[in-house]
């Protein structure tokens, strides 16, 4: 199935806050879409458990209540967010690098011998 809309990237969001149109397309999928809770969940890096409750409080008609008690982001913690998700990108790419150049580093040593 192929994602579009807004799915097609998480709007990825401190302290497990999502978008309402993104929670939207989420219960959307999951009632249209033909896949398990397990499989969308998956696929949008969400818990399952989020999904079913977003699922539960759609059928009784109250999707848009949820997260109105939260407070909206400013726009300096959605770039915070931001920059911290990429900061951690960096990290693991870094350290898949180190790993990689430690194993061709010992593998040449090892033919020079």
């Amino acid at each position: 199935m192929k994602r579009t809309g807004i799915l097609q990237e998480r709007p990825w969001l401190p302290n497990g806050r999502y978008t309402k149109e993104f929670r939207e397309e989420a219960v959307k999928m999951s009632m249209e879409g033909g896949l398990s809770v397990l499989e969308i969940s998956k696929r949008l890096s969400l818990p399952k458990t989020t999904l079913e409750n977003w699922i539960r409080v759609s059928k009784a008609g109250h999707l848009d209540k949820i997260g109105k008690s939260q407070r909206p982001l400013t726009e300096i913690e959605r770039e915070l967010a931001k920059v911290k998700r990429e900061l951690s990108l960096a990290k693991m790419e870094r350290d898949i690098l180190k790993k990689a150049a430690a194993y061709f580093a010992k593998e040449s040593l090892q033919g020079t011998r």
